[in-house]
C-alpha cells in the first residue's frame, strides 16, 4: 500500500502556534488538517467586566498587524448597542485608519511572507539579494502605511486614538495634506505591486468556493454593510449567529467556523473582490483586468494579485478622503451607555472579523463574542489542501512540501505573520 504522510510539526513565525498534516494512501489524498494547538488567550473573557470604553485598546492587543480591524469591529459594535452612529468626517477617518492598516499588512504579505514562494527562494532575506528593487519598494509601501496609522490612531502598532463614538483627537487638515506626496508615490508603487506579482507563475487550481463579506451600497467594504455570499446570503450583521456556527475540533484549540447549512466558506480578499469588484475605484478596477483577472477570481495561489489591487485601492481611497476632508467639530460624538446587546462587523486585510457584546446598564461587558477571519477560513484552508495536494503527488519530498507551505500561505492566517516551517516528517512506506 503506497502511504505518504507530509507532516508539519512547527510553524515558524507565527502569531500563535500551528501545524498540518497531510496523508495520502494509494495515491488518494485521505485527510488534511490544519492544527492550531496555541494554549486558548480568552480576550472574551478577559473582556467581562470591564468598561465598554476599554474594549477598544485590549482588543487592539489582540494582533500586532490588524489592531484595527479589532478596533473597528468593537467600536461598531459598541455603538450599535448604544443606538449611536457616526458619520461625516469621523466616519472618513476611520476608512482613512483602515486604508493605513490594508496597506501596511498587504505589502507585508506581498513582499515578504507570499512573493518568496513564488520566486523560488526560502525567504525574503535571500530573495532581496536578487531582487532588492522591489523589496525596498515593498518596505517602503508598508511604512506609508504605518506612517498613516500613526498620524490617525497615535502610534502604528496597537493605536490609541480610537475609542467608542469617534477619536479621543481628530487630525487638522494640514496633518493630512502631509502625507498626501507619499500616499501618490505609494499609489504608484502599489500599481507596480499589481504589475509585478501578475508576472509571477500561478499553479492552475480554481475552487468551486461560497464567497462571505460585506458589501456596501456604494463603497468597497472597510467598516460597514451587510453580509452577502455568492449563493444568495443577505443578511444584516446581526443575523450572524443565526447563519454561522463555531465548532470545536479535537486536534486544534482554535474553533473552526462553517455555515449552518455545513458547509465551509471563505472570507477575505477573493471573496471581497468577487462580491464588491463594481465597488472598486476606476484605477483599481483597471489594474485587474491589465493583470489578467476577471471580476471573479477562484485561483487561491491568485490572491497575492488581489491583494496588490486592494493595496492600490487603499492608496486612491486615501487619498479621495484627504482630498475631501473637512476638519470635524468635535473628535467624537457623545455616547449614553444602557443594558443592550450589540454587533458589528468589518473587514480585516485577512477577511470578516465578527464581534458581538452583551453590555449591562452602566456599559460594562457582560458577554463577548469574537470570530476573526482564520478561524472561519481553517476549514477552507484544509478543502484547498486536500483539493490541491493530489494534484502534485508526482513531485518529491521537498517540493511537494513547499507546495503545501505556499497552499497555507495563499490565506495570510492570522495565527502567522508568516507560514514558515521549522521541522517536516515524510513518512512512506
Amino acid at each position: 500500500m503506497a502511504r505518504r504522510t507530509i507532516k508539519v510539526d512547527y510553524l515558524a513565525r507565527v502569531e500563535g502556534e500551528g501545524a498540518f498534516k497531510v496523508v495520502v494512501r494509494d495515491g488518494v489524498v485521505r485527510s488534511a488538517e490544519l492544527n492550531i494547538f496555541e494554549p486558548p488567550r480568552f480576550f472574551e473573557a478577559l473582556l467581562r467586566g470591564r468598561s465598554h470604553d476599554e474594549a477598544p485598546d485590549i482588543n487592539a492587543r489582540i494582533c500586532g498587524i490588524c489592531p484595527v480591524a479589532y478596533q473597528m469591529s468593537t467600536v461598531h459594535a459598541m455603538e450599535d448597542a448604544f443606538g449611536v452612529t457616526v458619520d461625516g468626517p469621523l466616519r472618513e477617518l476611520r476608512r482613512l485608519l483602515y486604508c493605513g492598516e490594508w496597506i501596511e499588512s498587504h505589502a507585508l504579505h506581498i513582499y515578504m511572507l507570499h512573493a518568496p514562494d513564488f520566486l523560488g527562494y526560502d525567504g525574503v532575506i535571500d530573495m532581496a539579494r536578487d531582487h532588492g528593487h522591489a523589496v525596498r519598494r515593498g518596505l517602503a509601501l508598508k511604512k506609508v502605511g504605518n506612517e498613516l496609522l500613526s498620524l490617525i490612531g497615535g502610534r502604528e502598532i496597537h493605536p490609541i486614538n480610537v475609542r467608542v463614538g469617534g477619536f479621543y483627537r481628530a487630525p487638522r487638515r494640514r496633518e493630512l495634506e502631509g502625507i498626501e506626496e507619499q500616499l501618490m508615490w505609494a499609489r504608484d508603487a502599489a500599481l507596480e505591486t499589481v504589475k509585478w506579482v501578475a508576472g509571477f507563475d500561478f499553479p492552475p487550481r480554481e475552487r468551486d468556493y461560497t464567497f462571505v463579506a460585506l458589501r456596501h451600497p456604494h463603497e468597497y467594504p472597510f467598516n460597514e454593510g451587510r453580509i452577502v455570499s455568492n449563493r444568495g446570503l443577505d443578511i444584516p450583521v446581526s443575523q450572524y449567529d443565526q447563519h454561522f456556527e463555531e465548532l470545536h475540533v479535537e486536534r486544534s484549540t482554535a474553533l473552526h467556523s462553517r455555515l449552518r447549512s455545513g458547509e465551509s466558506y471563505l472570507v477575505g480578499p477573493l471573496a471581497r473582490y468577487a462580491l464588491n469588484f463594481d465597488r472598486l475605484s476606476p484605477l483599481a478596477q483597471e489594474a485587474a483586468h491589465e493583470a489578467g483577472l476577471e471580476s471573479i477570481c477562484t485561483n487561491p495561489y491568485q490572491s497575492i494579485i488581489v491583494r496588490a489591487v486592494e493595496v492600490l485601492y487603499a492608496c486612491d481611497e486615501a487619498l479621495r478622503i484627504i482630498d475631501a476632508y473637512v476638519e470635524p467639530e468635535r473628535a467624537a460624538v457623545t455616547v449614553t451607555a444602557r443594558a443592550a446587546k450589540g454587533f458589528g462587523a468589518t473587514e480585516a486585510p485577512r477577511g470578516l472579523l465578527y464581534h458581538r457584546y452583551v453590555l449591562a446598564e452602566d456599559g460594562t461587558i457582560a458577554e463577548a463574542s469574537i470570530v476573526p477571519p482564520t478561524s472561519q477560513n481553517q476549514a477552507s484552508i484544509e478543502d484547498d489542501l486536500a483539493s490541491f495536494v493530489g494534484g502534485y503527488l508526482d513531485l518529491d519530498d521537498e517540493t511537494l512540501q513547499h507546495r503545501c507551505e505556499q497552499t497555507v500561505r495563499n490565506y495570510d492566517p492570522c495565527i502567522s505573520c508568516a507560514t514558515h516551517f521549522l521541522r517536516m516528517n515524510i513518512d512512506r512506506s
